[in-house]
């Protein structure tokens, strides 16, 4: 009982670990019939239920705490009124001696919180006001805001959205007192993700972010041009972000109630640089104790904790434009708060732009209704997902007990089959469920567990990535196969459905894929984590791969490319690029250097890889390449000094926020440094089984890559690479209306073999002979194995990867 009344002296952030219930069993000395005194002081005067307290009552610790209210067998249960020496006071449900119910509690700083409790901790919704008059209004979760919640500082400053672990998390609005307002995704407290900066002087950006800067590509409507619709931009904004619907992964806001309308003001810009006749908005430099310089962008909020344990945020003040021409608008793309190109356009020809987007989407519908992705739309891609990750539950959880053992012939061939059929209400082998009835099939499942323990998966964790509450996202197919591809929720998975011929070609190949895979731990070919079919009502097959995410990193990759070697065809139609469009061949405008010795790994193991497709008649593979740039060192004398940096105090816990002076991107490159096993994370996944590679500038050492702001990262070969990227100019960018800031960048380098699954049968034959006829031979995708291999790793050492002079 003692537990309870003193930890709210000592701390207003109880947790419930450290309590028991309180109760009173011990009693001595019975004075009258309702009252009770106890050995240690404390006194009791209330209603009594044999010798306990049980009814109405007073108890009265020696040290003055007093609780007032309903007992129950000798506990307080029911509502009632505790009151601490220190002065602070609880009113509301109490049940077994905790805390739990609704109930109001005022801490002796003079915060207020008044909402519901589970075991002593605030959950569920309430409603604190901090000693600093700032006030949070929402959803709860074990002590800290979690879910749907308002926060208002006293500054007049407000955020309206999701929570997660006390941060902002997911979608959320923030509004400035100014007038400036964000309406977009959060992650940990800083802009993450799609959104839309709305200024106080009517300018818009539309873009992305990454940890609280601009990031990628974005456009910017100055103060009274023409923008289109606001809601239809919020409603899209979850598709526009790492390929996958960020914004459909939250919860739903009200976007007209978000987005108010804000009056036209005037007030003061943001200086502005000239680059090649484009305007520029300025960055910010602190200075740090020593000399170093430091910058942050003005897409940058800065965060401030305060003493009450709460925190504040400014604004981009002062960073919108003002133009002359209201019918101007500017494509931009930016790199850790740094603009790198802006293209100036007329919003006439965006407009043009959206409505070649929406007829080539209309024609694309129509091709789709003969594909996976037409047959499986809305409630039954739903039901597609829900089924997939029934099954792989299954799958798991019974061959998992398996005792872990060698694969065997046995293990490849056609009777390796798990098969269950799922009705919806239920059976003796498997549960009810809300998706409608299927058949289940899966693959080869002791090939696949024993990949996954080659990797380091472990079983519980991989269910979790798959079949966890958090669900799975679909994301858009980035070729012309029709597939559906989904998502796991941590970003480690991708699965992609397969047609026939693809399933029997993997079957096929498997047993020489597993001891490659054994063999190589490096190799860059896809890794194959499961093989699977559903089959449903009306014997509609579908089948499933599960493989390891290329692009599972916390760096943003900015730039996608599919490698094939070849260039008949090998290019994007400029008016279908969008943030996250895979481009091609002729698209790349860069060439990479590297350390000697990561180039040299890189190519014997690319041959090594070839080698085995070629045996196995694959044709149609490629390089998917993903490139993270960093913002250039040249930028300290294109920068301003900061105007608006707040002192900062101290950072809360988990936040990911610094003190002035100490910025999360320093305007410097990537630095290799000896591999440390300590520095690095070893969490399982689907990069985790090849080795650190060894770099000749380090005198042949293995090494990590220090990324600023984001920490040290393990090099392995296809995940993490340093090089330098030396952009070459094209003919399209002559236009005086594009322009390319700077000419060389530092990159880190994610890359893999992908759509190893095609034959060089009958079919591709006749098409090469076909095609042989219009086209160059040598330009065509479609060509014999050998000369495949041959072009392609050609292509990828003189084109892409070449050798330093």
């Amino acid at each position: 009982m003692t537990r309870l009344k003193n930890l709210f002296d000592e701390d207003f952030e109880f947790n419930a670990e450290q309590l028991g219930p309180v109760s009173c069993t011990n009693v001595e000395n019975i004075e009258r019939l309702n009252e009770k005194a106890f050995s240690n002081g404390d006194f009791y005067v209330g209603d009594f239920k044999e010798i306990i307290p049980h009814g109405k009552g007073k108890y009265t610790w020696s040290d003055g705490t007093v609780y007032e209210g309903d007992w129950e067998a000798g506990k307080m249960t029911g509502k009632g009124l505790l009151v601490w020496p220190s002065g602070a006071i609880y009113k509301g449900d109490i049940s077994g001696g905790y805390l739990h119910g609704f109930g109001a509690f005022t801490a002796t700083d003079g915060s207020t919180y008044e909402g519901q409790w589970r075991m002593n901790i605030r959950h569920g919704f309430g409603r604190k006001k901090y000693s600093n008059s700032d006030v949070y209004e929402g959803e709860w979760k074990e002590g800290v805001h979690e879910g749907n919640g308002r926060y208002f500082w006293n500054n007049g400053n407000k955020y309206t959205g999701n929570w997660k672990r006390g941060k902002m998390h997911g979608r959320g609005v923030m509004e400035w007192v100014n007038g400036d307002q964000y309406n977009g995704c959060w992650l940990n407290g800083f802009r993450h993700g799609s959104g839309i900066y709305q200024y106080a002087d009517g300018g818009y950006y539309f873009g992305t972010w990454t940890r609280g800067l601009k990031d990628g590509k974005g456009t910017f409507y100055p103060a009274g041009s023409k923008r289109p619709s606001l809601k239809k931009c919020c409603i899209s904004l979850g598709h526009d972000t790492g390929n996958k619907s960020v914004l459909s992964q939250c919860s739903s806001l009200n976007v007209e109630e978000c987005m108010v309308k804000k009056p036209s003001v005037m007030r003061s810009f943001s200086e502005k640089i000239s680059v090649s006749g484009v305007l520029r908005s300025s960055g910010r430099i602190s200075n740090k104790t020593g000399g170093s310089s430091r910058y942050s962008d003005s897409s940058r909020e800065f965060i401030r904790h305060n003493s009450s344990g709460t925190f504040s945020l400014d604004s981009d003040a002062g960073q919108s434009e003002v133009q002359e021409n209201a019918a101007v608008v500017y494509e931009r793309e930016y790199m850790q708060g740094v603009l790198i190109k802006e293209k100036i356009r007329n919003y006439s020809e965006l407009s043009q732009k959206a409505e070649k987007k929406s007829k080539s989407k209309g024609l694309a519908k129509e091709t789709e209704q003969s594909s996976c992705v037409g047959i499986f739309r809305g409630k039954n891609s739903y039901h597609l997902m829900l089924n997939l990750q029934l099954g792989i539950r299954y799958t798991v959880g019974k061959i998992t007990p398996v005792p872990k053992r060698e694969v065997r012939t046995a293990d490849f061939g056609d009777r390796a089959r798990i098969t269950m059929f799922f009705p919806s209400r239920g059976s003796q082998f498997t549960p009810p469920h809300k998706s409608i009835d299927f058949y289940w099939k899966d693959y080869c499942p002791m090939v696949f567990r024993n990949l996954r323990e080659m990797f380091k998966l472990d079983a519980a964790e991989y269910m979790m990535s798959i079949c966890g509450d958090d669900g799975l996202t679909e994301i858009s197919s980035p070729g012309k196969s029709g597939s559906i591809f989904y998502l796991s929720h941590d970003d480690k998975f991708v699965i992609k459905t397969l047609k026939k011929s693809e399933l029997k070609v993997l079957l096929k190949m498997l047993p020489k894929y597993y001891n490659h895979v054994k063999e190589y731990e490096n190799t860059l070919i896809t890794k194959f984590f499961g093989l699977h079919r559903i089959t449903l009502p009306g014997r509609r097959k579908v089948r499933f791969v599960v493989m390891g995410n290329m692009f599972c990193t916390e760096l943003r990759i900015h730039r996608r490319y599919d490698l094939k070697g070849s260039t008949h065809g090998r290019c994007t139609d400029k008016d279908k690029i969008r943030e996250n469009t895979t481009l091609k061949d002729l698209d790349l405008s860069y060439e990479f250097q590297m350390d000697k010795s990561l180039r040299k790994f890189l190519f014997q193991q690319l041959s090594v890889d070839c080698m085995f497709l070629k045996s196995q008649q694959i044709i149609d593979y490629s390089l998917l390449l993903g490139l993270h740039f960093r913002a250039p060192e040249q930028l300290n004398g294109l920068l301003e000094p900061p105007n608006m940096m707040p002192n900062t105090e101290s950072s809360p816990a988990g936040q990911g926020l610094t003190t002035e002076g100490d910025l999360l991107f320093p305007s410097k490159g990537l630095l290799l440094v000896a591999h440390e096993p300590s520095s690095v994370s070893t969490e399982p996944g689907p990069h985790i089984r090849g080795r650190a590679l060894r770099a000749f500038s380090l005198g042949d050492k293995e090494v990590d890559v220090l990324v600023p702001g984001t920490g040290r990262l393990r090099v392995q070969l296809g995940v993490n690479m340093p090089a330098q990227a030396n952009h070459k100019l094209c003919r399209d960018e002559a236009d005086l209306a594009e322009v390319e800031l700077f000419e060389v960048y530092d990159v880190v380098l994610y890359m893999g073999i992908i759509d190893i699954l095609q034959e060089y049968n009958v079919r591709k034959k006749a098409e090469h002979a076909c095609k042989s006829v219009k086209f160059d031979p040598v330009s065509i995708s479609v060509v014999e194995p050998e000369l495949y291999a041959k072009r392609f790793i050609e292509f990828l050492q003189q084109k892409v990867f070449p050798e330093q002079p």
